[in-house]
């Protein structure tokens, strides 16, 4: 199984708020067509989710926020997820529409609903979810990231491979030669941030992307641009962008 985390920097553009990059969502999916094994997509918030949720001043921590901002972010988010399943529709895909409430409780993921999502995968169905604006309780809300998502599903599912399509070619040991690291083992990449991102950007995904693959799984940072590098690292194991060997396959 493959899990696969389509960032907001490749889905949409992040400079202009609530745009979508319908014709880079059309070509990834036409490239997820290729893949013969089950695949869940999670999908972050870009111009959409972040948008809102920076005017909202709203972030991941549990807090008391406006409640305007909860209902309008969520809203944002239903729009954008219906682009991508209207894409992969049209490409003759069949996605399931998977918000994450409906498994995570408060903070949590609800494991016997999680592994659920992996039989709706396994019988031919691709599950979609996606980061959002989530109810914790006692009156508090908080942004739930999509790559927080990542490690709560990679923890439980033990996918074969997780990968992150981003809008760069993967990590780089140098930003201005943009030299890439093909393999992270003891490198401290440097990470320039985008001030609208409130889920933390670049830092987080290799914060997440580090917790999958210090359980052994291994994580592959790629340019979502060029999604039939996508298709390579599934198929073949070729990897064009940066690999997180998993511990348990060094």
């Amino acid at each position: 199984m493959i899990l696969i985390k389509l960032g907001g920097s490749i889905i949409t553009n992040k400079e202009k708020p609530l745009s979508a990059r319908k014709k880079t969502i059309n070509n990834l999916a036409k490239n997820l067509k290729k893949i013969n094994e089950p695949i869940i997509i999670v999908h972050g918030g870009g111009s959409y989710g972040h948008y809102w949720s920076v005017k909202y001043d709203m972030h991941t921590k549990e807090k008391k926020y406006d409640l305007r901002g909860v209902a309008i972010v969520k809203n944002s988010m239903i729009e954008l997820n219906k682009i991508i399943l209207d894409s992969l529709l049209k490409n003759k895909l069949n996605p399931y529409c998977l918000p994450p409430t409906d498994f995570m409780s408060g903070n949590k993921p609800i494991l016997k609903k999680v592994k659920e999502i992996e039989k709706i995968a396994k019988i031919g169905l691709i599950p979609v979810t996606y980061g959002d604006a989530l109810w914790y309780g006692q009156k508090k809300t908080y942004i739930l990231s999509g790559d927080k998502i990542m490690t709560h599903l990679a923890k439980i599912l033990k996918p074969r491979l997780s990968i992150f399509a981003l809008n760069e070619d993967g990590l780089y040991s140098d930003l201005k030669s943009k030299k890439l690291i093909c393999e992270l083992k003891n490198e401290h990449p440097l990470i320039s941030e985008n001030k609208m991102d409130v889920t933390g950007g670049m830092t987080r995904k290799v914060e997440e992307a580090s917790n999958i693959s210090k359980m052994g799984m291994n994580v592959f940072f790629v340019n979502g641009n060029k999604p039939e590098r996508i298709v390579k690292a599934i198929k073949n194991n070729k990897f064009e962008g940066t690999l997180f060997r998993g511990k348990r396959n060094v």
